[in-house]
């Protein structure tokens, strides 16, 4: 069969760095892999001005495939930018596909593994956390980490975490502290898998002590709304160290920063198209 068109996907932002970010690992995998490989978005990011991008647009899923469908083009292979197995792969595509075929007629859209899937899961993403950490916690003494994340309504993403800090904990020394968060999870205890809030674990450990730094891995891959300069994970952090004068909390790059992310990248790019032959 014919070789599909590549995308990789994320979920979209407003924030134009999100965006940019996409842009840098799809030309970094259209370079390993040597198949071209477009930067698409699921939504938001198309309201982003094209002059915040270098005078070119942002491309979503919808109109993406709509443009190529009219072409002709019928086979796709999605790369997410996904952590875990959430809504937007099991229903936002799946809907957005059946709309599609819908107008178009019959395509393919396969979307090649996240980056930790279950239950296997992924000991490079690990040590990609593992290395953004410990510049953070070098020469503390019992140094505290919190691995944190968006949240989600579904216990099979919130198990990616749970997993990922089992593994991390076990690659830090032993005298390493780490907790686990959410930057925010619905109201209602069918949602306690979940976790704490960032907020309320913060609070907890300013009140234990404001000697030792507590420093934060983000379950993150691009800067945007939560994530990254004057995102809501920030301003969390602010407010708590404003209301504890003295504790020092360091946070770490994007997962999406760290240049061995391409190679899981390329990874499931490969095993995609073998999945489609």
């Amino acid at each position: 069969m014919k070789k599909p068109l590549i995308l990789l996907l994320d979920n979209g932002s407003i924030q134009p760095q999100a965006t940019r970010n996409l842009r840098k690992l799809a030309a970094e995998l259209s370079h390993l892999s040597q198949y071209r490989v477009y930067p698409v978005s699921l939504q938001q990011a198309d309201r982003i001005a094209p002059g915040e991008l270098d005078g070119i647009p942002a491309q979503l899923l919808e109109s993406f495939l709509s443009a190529k469908l009219e072409k002709g083009i019928r086979d796709y292979l999605a790369i997410p930018l996904f952590f875990g197995v959430s809504r937007a792969l099991t229903s936002f595509i799946p809907n957005l596909v059946e709309s599609l075929q819908s107008i178009h007629g019959p395509f393919r859209l396969h979307i090649a593994d996240v980056l930790y899937p279950l239950p296997r899961g992924e000991p490079r993403l690990v040590r990609i956390l593992k290395d953004q950490i410990e510049p953070l916690i070098s020469g503390s003494t019992q140094p505290r980490v919190i691995l944190v994340d968006h949240g989600s309504p579904l216990p099979e993403v919130t198990e990616v975490r749970v997993r990922i800090a089992r593994e991390l904990s076990s690659l830090l020394p032993p005298d390493v502290q780490l907790s686990e968060a959410v930057m925010e999870r619905r109201k209602g205890s069918e949602y306690d898998f979940n976790g704490e809030r960032l907020d309320q674990v913060l609070q907890r450990e300013a009140q234990k002590t404001l000697q030792t730094p507590i420093a934060l891995s983000l379950l993150f891959l691009s800067p945007g709304r939560h994530a990254g300069e004057g995102g809501d994970i920030a301003t969390i952090c602010g407010d708590v160290e404003r209301l504890h004068p003295g504790l020092d909390i360091r946070i770490s790059p994007l997962v999406g920063e760290h240049p061995h992310l391409i190679e899981v990248l390329l990874d499931r790019l490969r095993s995609g198209l073998r999945a489609l032959d």
